[in-house]
């Protein structure tokens, strides 16, 4: 039994000393995309994407909660208008704020998780012409707080995220192109 608490013991203590030291050398950085060509001029794009009224046509978290709540304040489509949500467990509670509205090219929002932990993320879509369509990433850079970084090599982010953000992105290449003529 002593040398099962012992080994035990020492288990901890590697788990503990990794996460405090490993964590000085793990990257706090965390960045993740999608993308998606829409068929569709690029004036339907930036409609469906630079306005949160929009946004809630193709928004993929609402699926998680037909209940949730959301707001929106200020001029909607401009710079410093915010995107409230309250919702359940799984989608939880925040903010996003648009921080920069390119037309035709790049949105930036500032997005705020205050349920179900706090966080922070920085988000964009990002608008590309290919030809006669366009290319719309959507993703977000955020950072993990030391020590928890040294876990996240453990956790698979990106498997996470995909399914929402490539929900996401094939509702808006429906929205956008819907009602567009067929292509030869």
């Amino acid at each position: 039994m002593k040398k099962v608490l012992i080994a035990l013991g020492i288990i901890f203590l590697v788990v503990v000393f990794y996460i405090f030291v490993g964590g000085l050398f793990i990257s706090k950085d965390y960045h993740f995309e999608r993308s998606i060509t829409i068929n569709a001029p690029k004036e339907v794009v930036w409609k469906n994407v630079s306005s949160f009224s929009n946004f809630l046509k193709w928004n993929p978290f609402s699926l998680h909660d037909p209940n949730m709540v959301s707001t929106i304040e200020g001029n909607d489509g401009t710079v410093g208008a915010v995107y409230r949500w309250k919702g359940n467990k799984e989608v939880g509670s925040g903010s996003q704020t648009y921080t920069a509205l390119k037309p035709y090219s790049h949105v930036g929002i500032d997005l705020q998780f205050l349920e179900p932990y706090e966080s922070k993320a920085t988000a964009f879509i990002n608008i590309t012409p290919e030809g006669n369509a366009q290319k719309v990433t959507w993703g977000f850079d955020s950072q993990t707080p030391y020590p928890m970084n040294a876990v996240m090599p453990f956790i698979n982010m990106d498997k996470m995220m995909d399914g929402d953000f490539t929900l996401g992105l094939e509702n808006l290449k429906q929205l956008c192109e819907a009602g567009m003529p067929e292509s030869p």
